[in-house]
């Protein structure tokens, strides 16, 4: 089995297993819906207590889901399904005899979890709202009332510091459901394996909060330049005080830089090369903090490197192989052709598309030119149009079912790519993608 399909697999056979309990362990007496309805809830807690596991950023967690990136994506996934699963146990499940406790805590859970999900999604809201409705969202969204709002409760920082609070929410409900569970006074089983499931999610989460700090791996750093490679394109050095972090290029690191308005953290590419002197990350303005970091941040702040993460490795690949990057998805790629060392074992061809002529054009092309193996197609999308598979195919020519491909870019870009790449030929365990919008 793939690397990347373990931990998913595994959360299934988790599911599985959990339905198959609950299906040969009904209490006699016990009501079918208002069973069901407790199942419902089982299913969420375990959902949510493994969405906490993913998030703790512990290394088999990422050797589990083949690289860090893809955890927080699954995390994500597991607690949007989670809550899903909510609205069930709410409609079904039922206690004439429940607590008071048991109530508000249910609601407290309820209703703290789905304001995170919202959220979350806000950011991204024009990828879930069909596009003639996006106008009245637009318009609301600019009401002085919602202004002010956004104002206040707005900004990655804020969001990312009452996310944390998200296991608090998930306690809540999972102590709902040992007060007020009505199939748990007949069946031991379900009793303890349910309270088992809410006591391991609960546990990496207070090691999270509690005690992870004291076991991470972090770098002592000074920023060294911060260079505007183009409008909205900010190229950031920073200098190792005492020993730098080793790192394979393709991998990112979590970023804690002391700016003008305080500390921030921030999970971002390595565009630089092991054997540099200083750490580069190229950063687009994308959300509140990256749109500003070049008014922020100066030569001399302090910074601090967590990590590294991720497992985006050419070597991994096949004898011929296409690497697709969009807009600021050429970070990754800066790292690899940067540590190129000596010839290629293998054929590369290098799609590199922007609005405009690419950053890094001419550093790309240099390199390229002292590899015969390593083809660059560098593409201003204002002129050349949309990049496409079926482009790449032609370019790169021969059978796609030899190939592997490596993409980082816009998600839309991605999926779409991987989409026409698996009807080509390209096999899917040789397509691999960064999945670089998590946060």
């Amino acid at each position: 089995m793939p690397a990347r399909h373990v931990g998913p697999a595994t959360i299934a056979g988790l599911v599985l297993v959990q339905g198959l309990m609950w299906m040969v362990s009904r209490p006699p007496g016990e009501g079918l819906t208002t069973y069901l309805g407790q199942f419902f809830g089982a299913e969420a807690v375990l959902l949510l207590s493994v969405a906490l596991v993913l998030i703790s950023m512990l290394p088999w967690v990422e050797a589990w889901f083949d690289g860090i990136d893809r955890a927080a994506i699954w995390h994500r996934r597991l607690a949007i399904t989670g809550l899903v699963l909510l609205a069930p146990h709410i409609a079904l499940a039922s206690n004439p005899t429940a607590t008071q406790l048991g109530g508000i805590l249910a609601v407290t859970g309820v209703a703290g979890m789905v304001g995170l999900a919202l959220w979350a999604i806000l950011p991204r809201w024009q990828s879930v709202v069909p596009r003639p409705l996006r106008p009245l969202v637009l318009a609301a969204r600019d009401a002085p009332g919602v202004t002010a709002f956004r104002r206040i409760f707005g900004g990655y920082e804020r969001w990312r510091a009452l996310h944390r609070t998200t296991g608090l929410f998930v306690a809540a409900g999972f102590i709902h459901g040992v007060l007020d569970g009505t199939a748990f006074g007949g069946s031991p089983l379900l009793y303890w394996s349910y309270l088992a499931v809410g006591a391991i999610g609960l546990g990496f989460y207070l090691y999270r909060e509690l005690l992870a700090r004291f076991f991470r791996s972090l770098h002592d750093y000074q920023v060294a330049t911060v260079t505007e490679v183009e409008p909205r394109l900010v190229e950031i050095a920073l200098h190792p005080l005492g020993r730098g972090v080793d790192f394979v290029p393709g991998q990112f690191a979590m970023v804690y830089l002391e700016a003008k308005d305080g500390w921030h953290r921030h999970p971002f590419t390595i565009a630089s090369a092991p054997h540099d002197k200083n750490l580069r990350f190229t950063i687009k303005a994308l959300g509140d903090y990256t749109s500003r970091l070049h008014e922020l941040v100066e030569p001399g702040m302090p910074a601090v490197i967590g990590g590294p993460h991720g497992r985006f490795d050419h070597r991994r690949g096949t004898d011929r192989q296409i690497w697709i990057a969009g807009g600021v998805g050429v970070a990754p790629f800066l790292s690899w052709l940067r540590s190129l060392d000596g010839p290629l074992p293998y054929r590369v061809d290098f799609f590199y598309s922007a609005v405009g002529t690419p950053a890094f054009a001419d550093e790309i092309r240099t390199i390229a030119d002292r590899h015969d193996d390593l083809h660059a197609h560098i593409i201003d999308t204002s002129l050349e149009g949309r990049l496409t598979a079926e482009r790449v195919l032609v370019d790169a020519g021969g059978n796609p079912g030899g190939l592997s491909a490596f993409m980082c870019g816009p998600a839309a870009m991605l999926s779409d790519f991987e989409t026409q790449l698996r009807r080509a030929g390209v096999a899917s365990r040789h397509i691999h993608r960064e999945y670089f919008d998590w946060r």
